[in-house]
């Protein structure tokens, strides 16, 4: 693929601000560097700088570099950048922790260094660095050009002075302006005794030292252009988007006990050994969602608008898929998936292939569901679709199903014991009357209130529940354990 095609489609984004000459120096070669024969044919960029209040060099200024370039990025994701350039060597020591939080390719200066070195001096194995203090200790460039196949060198400290820190961020530094005199002699004091202690190429791990490069003047050693490396390999090359960290993204409020009990399904059931293994979740709790059962069986407000909104939301969060935690909302999904650009992970659909899967030889299945539920009809078409029945309970006892969940003594009043539980009981003994012997929680409130994967009637018979939120949850899980082994970080 040709250059100019791939820089046509790409939005860069430049962080400017941590050191204003050296990342304006940066903008200005990206935009030399660009195959361009016209005006119309350069890239899209955005040079982005505020004033930056952090000082020198040390671990003070990296806390508040980190927020500041944190803050950068996520205002470019807002405008559609697709690539971020960070003209910062100080900040690719965190440079991990920052793509841990973005989507979006962050071009590494360091390796942008490294691969012009590999290209241009090929039997270089001595390399001297010039780098401040703070990312010399943090041995930066180190990672990059690793022992045994590289050495990397520093300047040596004469009379305990600092000679690259002291010519950046001193009195007199090229960060107060100051292109010439002592920076700059200070920086030639540099480059000479790395000549003396045998390196091959020297190489500036600070942004400022590419302004003063003609001002050096020749060395014993080729000095590189960092900067002009760096603008060169972002607009010609093509860094890939991290591996993101799979989110579920969790429609939550509806209702909010049974959103907590799926949260904890997703923890329960994730291999994890250390709390960066569990798999990140973005929760969107919108209890105002209006009530299903009652639009679908009332004249209860329409509740598309709130889920769309809320699955938006988590879209806009950078989810990968949507998990609903209730049975009713399932009766709105074929309304909004077409209109989202992530998937709806079907909680009746994947439940019923579960049974499928686990009962080959199944043929009705019981439901204990809202009113709503049962007469949307959306579980009776998923098990039809598996060749299965459903068998739900008498009007009468449907009434008690819906006292359970919905009563003054119900689920979602907070109540798990008595009146509750006599009526659930009572449907689930007319059920396994009709000779149904496995039985779909088909409320999200339900699996609350029925713990545990099997019912004992008082008479000893057994029926075995099924709670689709477990099954949710364990669907959800794989999805992200497929996703590239990306599930913690």
């Amino acid at each position: 693929m040709h250059t100019d095609r791939v820089t046509a489609r790409r939005k860069f984004g430049v962080v400017g601000g941590l050191g204003p000459l050296g990342s304006a120096d940066v903008f200005f070669k990206m935009v030399k560097a660009t195959p361009a024969s016209s005006d119309d044919e350069h890239v899209e960029m955005i040079f982005e700088q505020y004033p930056f209040k952090g000082s020198g060099s040390g671990s003070a200024a990296t806390i508040e570099r980190k927020l500041y370039v944190f803050d950068m990025i996520r205002a470019f994701e807002k405008r559609g950048v697709t690539t971020v350039v960070l003209p910062c060597f100080l900040s690719h020591t965190f440079i991990d922790e920052l793509k841990a939080n973005t989507r979006l390719p962050i071009v590494d200066i360091v390796e942008a260094v490294r691969s012009h070195v590999r290209r241009k001096y090929p039997d270089a194995t001595r390399i001297g660095v010039l780098a401040s203090d703070y990312v010399r200790d943090k041995r930066l460039f180190e990672a990059y050009f690793p022992t045994p196949q590289f050495d990397i060198v520093h300047p040596r400290s004469p009379d305990g002075i600092d000679l690259v820190t002291e010519a950046i961020y001193g009195r007199d530094g090229i960060k107060r302006g100051n292109l010439r005199g002592r920076p700059v002699e200070l920086l030639r004091r540099a480059c000479e005794d790395l000549a003396d202690q045998g390196v091959q190429v020297i190489v500036p791990g600070l942004t400022e030292i590419a302004l003063v490069v003609d001002e050096i003047g020749p060395q014993r050693v080729p000095l590189v252009d960092s900067n002009l490396a760096y603008a060169q390999y972002a607009v010609t090359g093509q860094p890939g988007s991290r591996a993101a960290t799979f989110k579920i993204g969790v429609v939550g409020g509806v209702g909010p006990a049974a959103t907590v009990d799926f949260l904890d399904k997703i923890v329960r059931n994730t291999p994890a050994s250390r709390d960066q293994d569990h798999i990140k979740l973005l929760v969107e709790q919108n209890p105002q969602i209006p009530d299903r059962t009652e639009n679908l069986v009332g004249a209860g407000a329409d509740p598309t608008i709130s889920l769309y909104a809320t699955c938006k939301k988590l879209e806009d969060g950078d989810a990968d898929v949507i998990a609903i935690p209730c049975n009713t909302a399932h009766a709105f999904v074929e309304r909004i998936q077409p209109w989202l650009g992530i998937p709806i992970v079907n909680m009746l659909s994947v439940t019923v292939a579960h049974l499928r899967d686990t009962y080959p030889a199944l043929r009705e299945v019981g439901v204990l569901a809202t009113s709503g539920t049962v007469e949307s009809g959306v579980y009776r078409k998923a098990l039809e679709s598996q060749g299965l029945r459903q068998v739900a309970p008498a009007p009468a006892l449907q009434a008690r199903v819906m006292e359970a969940i919905y009563g003054p003594q119900g689920v979602k009043a907070g109540f798990t014991t008595g009146r509750c539980e006599e009526d659930i009981g009572a449907a689930i003994d007319a059920l396994m009357d009709e000779g149904v012997s496995v039985i779909v929680l088909g409320c999200t409130e339900l699996p609350i209130l029925l713990p545990g994967g099997e019912y004992v009637a008082r008479n000893g018979r057994r029926a075995t529940l099924v709670d689709p939120t477990d099954v949710l949850a364990r669907t959800c899980i794989g999805y992200a354990m497929a996703a590239g082994g990306r599930v913690g970080s």
